[in-house]
């Protein structure tokens, strides 16, 4: 494993978030929608382990399999650059506003949507056959996560929307630290193992990661869950958005640049 020095990959950071404020419309919007739907591949792949072995444990292992693919294959998700881009506005990066920041953050919202939604119709129609059966226990599965994870956080009101809010920030935070893992190593296979724990773990403590849930919930809808669309905006999406951005941007992209890029003088000790 080719380990870079702090300094050196949290410079790699600010870059990279640059990189995206300038990246096309057409790149930029590509680049997420095959996020999305790589995550939504790997969310289904994982949940069908977990119901055909019963263990939480393996599903969760094996769950990082999307997120290295797409981080190899330079796609984008929203927790990514929640961390990245805004880093490039606090270096002021030339041209880089609070603007430029938003505008990349919505075009990425709306590319890893549209990659999760397809995957959510395609996987629904391969289950059923064309909805001509029910799609067994997999199917089943998600369709209480869906549930669960919507009117279980409604039942307890302002308390419950602060504890989605707060399972989103915890997700970003390990999340984010995979995406600053993908930089720590000049290596695929140093890439590969830095990423893989801190997304091991969020999958495995049930954190609400909003791009897996732009797959789980269309399609639990799909398949029948009990809930409406606004009962999934309210009360899983919105918080988890938001904490997604709160986990990425102040647990893992401010410390690192504030004590590796921006340090401070060293004291001075009278000897």
């Amino acid at each position: 494993m080719s380990y870079l020095e702090p300094s050196e990959f949290v410079t790699k950071m600010v870059d990279a978030g640059e990189s995206k404020v300038y990246m096309s419309v057409k790149d930029t919007v590509i680049r997420a929608y095959m996020a999305g739907a790589v995550l939504g591949l790997a969310a289904m792949f994982a949940i069908t382990v977990i119901v055909q072995t019963g263990s939480l444990l393996l599903g969760s292992i094996l769950f990082p399999v999307g997120f290295i693919m797409l981080y190899l294959m330079k796609f984008d998700l929203l927790t990514g650059v929640f961390t990245l881009v805004p880093l490039a506005w606090l270096d002021k990066r030339p041209g880089v506003t609070i603007g430029q920041v938003l505008r990349n953050w919505g075009w990425v919202f709306l590319g890893n949507l549209g990659g999760a939604l397809t995957v959510a119709v395609i996987m629904s129609f391969v289950l059923t056959y064309g909805y001509n059966i029910d799609g067994g226990a997999v199917a089943d599965k998600v369709g209480h996560i869906g549930e669960s994870r919507t009117l279980g956080y409604k039942e307890h009101g302002v308390e419950g929307w602060l504890t989605i809010f707060m399972r989103g920030m915890l997700c970003n935070w390990m999340v984010s630290m995979g995406v600053v893992g993908a930089m720590i190593s000049t290596s695929a296979t140093g890439k590969i193992a830095a990423m893989w724990m801190p997304i091991m773990l969020f999958f495995y403590m049930g954190f609400e990661h909003s791009i897996v849930n732009m797959f789980l919930f269309p399609f639990s809808m799909i398949m029948g869950g009990d809930f409406t669309v606004s009962d999934y905006l309210l009360w899983n999406e919105l918080p988890t958005v938001l904490g997604n951005l709160v986990g990425g941007l102040v647990f893992v992209a401010l410390p690192l640049y504030y004590t590796h890029v921006r340090t401070s003088p060293d004291r001075k000790i009278s000897k």
